[in-house]
């Protein structure tokens, strides 16, 4: 079956492209595409060339194009394929794929295109997710960490993985077959601990870089939480540079979660202004108050905005309250409104401070006074690793899980190892890791797996 689908964002550019993909993916572009070469046609052109030329219906101009083609297996889906690029006018596009579908293709499905390209084998199926991951990244952290992804880094070492495990349970079940003389043994037991210890150690670096490689790809969360009217929602404008959250001098505006992402050199900050904290008898406002710790116990970083114009008893017991709360969060503390006081109130406040373990700033986020600064300290606080282009981070949930599973197993073999167990238990312990180190692949897999990952895609992507 020949695919086809405009693959660009509706309204969003001068051009657009029409993809076309499958065996007659040629034919019927010579059906309503005229080169202006003479004497060319679609199905003649040599690969990886661009003519241009008209699309024409019924003798009438639709619009001037350009087609580029692309013979199998050399194509991302490695079928042939043909790409129209057009004008971005929405009734240009679609009379162009109206026309496509006329020549006996079918409209393509979400994914398609990618889920071609891994069922022929030009991506496997970790670096078919990553083709998604690489359109959806909103920072230079995140598009670095899917690009290597998609150029197969992770895959890599995956592979590297499975070759070191296929070689341990190929010794241990050669030892089965000769099972009958019971001083045999191919496989040398320590040898066999070190390479388990090995393959533990790198699926354990793996299954920990998840925490980090998640935040950069969604955004590294971080709670905006205060006393009602320390000025939250006023720095979430000031950090947005837009005004997303209502500002009053009325106490308890904010009740529910707001959430809003800025980049911050490169990397993706997820804010979440939240109901200021006090003691309050309004149940929809408590409700709100509820939410603020929860989000304070999702968070990666959280800011504590204190009114450093209104110091009282209320804001140190909050402050230690969150104190509590926050034992493993980094936690920054944010003096704001210092535009309020005066020279000497602000130099005796910092005096008092500077102490402090907790890192802190004075700011007003009204005069947008050190929120830069605020933004530095903020980057420092998320203590991201240097990535390069040869990074390996994990920042897919299923990824992770089925990474999770093959830990287990083999924490099982250094176990049995370690137990001197039969080399029957052993080998079943080492399968169980090779299935799920091949899940996250495409090794193995179902099509169901296949329809819920691909079904999550662009149409025409």
């Amino acid at each position: 079956m020949t695919i086809c689908a405009i693959s660009t964002a509706p309204g969003v550019g001068g051009i657009a492209v029409i993809r076309i993909s499958g065996e007659l993916a040629f034919t019927a572009c010579d059906a309503i595409f005229k080169p202006f070469t003479a004497g060319v046609t679609v199905s003649a052109m040599a690969p990886n060339t661009i003519r241009f030329g008209q699309v024409v219906a019924d003798n009438e101009l639709v619009d001037e194009v350009l087609v580029s083609v692309f013979h199998a297996p050399h194509s991302f889906t490695g079928e042939n394929v043909v790409e129209i690029a057009c004008h971005g006018s929405q009734f240009i596009q679609q009379e162009i794929l109206k026309l496509v579908l006329a020549q006996g293709c079918q409209l393509a499905q979400p994914g398609e295109f990618t889920q071609r390209a891994f069922l022929n084998g030009k991506m496997d199926l970790s670096q078919a997710e990553a083709v998604a991951d690489v359109i959806a990244s909103q920072s230079r952290a995140a598009h670095r960490l899917a690009m290597n992804q998609m150029r197969g880094g992770f895959s890599n070492e995956l592979l590297i993985l499975r070759d070191k495990l296929l070689t341990f349970t190929s010794l241990v079940e050669l030892e089965l077959d000769f099972s009958d003389h019971e001083d045999l043994e191919f496989a040398d037991r320590s040898q066999l601990n070190t390479l388990a210890d090995t393959i533990e150690q790198k699926i354990a670096k793996l299954v920990n870089s998840f925490s980090v490689g998640n935040a950069i790809k969604n955004g590294i969360p971080v709670a905006i939480v205060g006393e009602t009217n320390a000025g939250k929602s006023t720095l979430l404008n000031v950090l947005l540079n837009e005004e997303r959250a209502i500002v009053s001098d009325i106490h308890g505006t904010t009740r529910d979660v707001i959430e809003d992402t800025v980049n911050i050199k490169g990397v993706l900050f997820r804010f979440i202004d939240t109901a200021g904290l006090r003691e309050t008898t309004d149940t929809i406002e408590n409700l709100g108050i509820e939410r603020t710790y929860q989000a304070i116990e999702k968070a990666n970083i959280v800011l504590l905005i204190i009114d450093a114009s209104q110091i009282n008893n209320q804001e140190k017991r909050l402050s230690e309250e969150i104190m509590k709360r926050v034992e493993h969060t980094p936690l920054i503390l944010v003096f704001n409104k210092v535009d309020k006081l005066s020279e000497g109130e602000r130099l005796a406040l910092e005096k008092q401070f500077n102490d402090n373990r907790v890192p802190h700033i004075f700011i007003s986020a009204k005069e947008r006074l050190y929120t830069d600064e605020l933004q530095e300290l903020l980057y420092n606080a998320a203590k991201l690793p240097e990535l390069s282009d040869q990074d390996i981070m994990v920042t897919n949930m299923r990824h992770y899980e089925a990474l999770k599973q093959a830990h287990t197993a083999i924490v099982r073999v250094q176990n049995g190892l370690n137990d001197r167990i039969s080399g029957d238990f052993l080998s079943q312990d080492i399968r169980e890791c090779l299935h799920y180190l091949g899940e996250i692949t495409g090794q193995i897999t179902t099509d169901e797996v296949l329809g819920n990952i691909f079904s999550k895609f662009c149409i025409g992507k």
